[in-house]
């Protein structure tokens, strides 16, 4: 799916659909993250008013999937609660940051592919959840959801990385390999994650 290298564990969808309210915590926590994270790059790099636009329209999604979410929750009495903590997006931060860059692979070009990693991610496991949902009739508004979430994640991923090449001074083939390099590390993360048990078949999130 996309650029990743390593796919999710086959038992994730199953999972998932046993603990949906988990899921759906979870999601709204990753929506108020990525709005977060999209606001940070404008206020970090302000200069760049055509960026700003993109990114603010990128948020916008965000929060309005966020709200829709959320309604969802109060629907089903659910407790927003405190976000746990993201081995996943704190690691692929942490490996983005040590590996050695040249002037086109700066902080920012880093952050946004990491940014189109995580909506990678999240992507593909939207699309697992859209194929668990096809034929179950008492899941039909959550399948028309997940198939939204889908398609809005994947128009991000290319969000992300068109702002990365334009960033590089319009070099897409550094980009690429740049983030080729960053996908293996990703998948080496979400592989790792598995063998020691915070697994995305023991466990309703959308990234890890």
């Amino acid at each position: 799916m996309l650029c990743l290298k390593q796919p999710t564990d086959g038992g994730w969808a199953a999972h998932a659909l046993r603990d949906l309210d988990a899921v759906l915590v979870d999601h709204a926590h990753c929506e108020l993250k990525a709005a977060s994270n999209a606001l940070s790059i404008i206020a970090r790099y302000p200069d760049d008013i055509e960026q700003a636009r993109v990114l603010t329209e990128l948020a916008s999604d965000e929060i309005n999937h966020l709200s829709r979410v959320i309604a969802l929750l109060a629907s089903r009495g659910i407790k927003l609660g405190k976000p746990a903590v993201d081995a996943y997006a704190f690691e692929l931060r942490r490996r983005a940051r040590d590996l050695p860059r040249d002037r086109f692979a700066s902080p920012l070009v880093d952050r946004l592919l990491v940014g189109a990693l995580i909506e990678a991610r999240s992507c593909e496991r939207f699309c697992l959840l859209v194929e668990a949902t096809a034929a179950h009739a008492t899941n039909a508004d959550l399948h028309a959801l997940w198939k939204e979430l889908f398609a809005t994640e994947a128009r991000h991923y290319r969000t992300f990385v068109d702002l990365a090449v334009r960033a590089s001074e319009g070099d897409a083939a550094r980009v690429v390999g740049r983030l080729e390099r960053l996908a293996e590390l990703e998948g080496g993360i979400v592989k790792a994650l598995v063998g020691a048990g915070a697994t995305p078949a023991s466990r309703a999130s959308i990234h890890g």
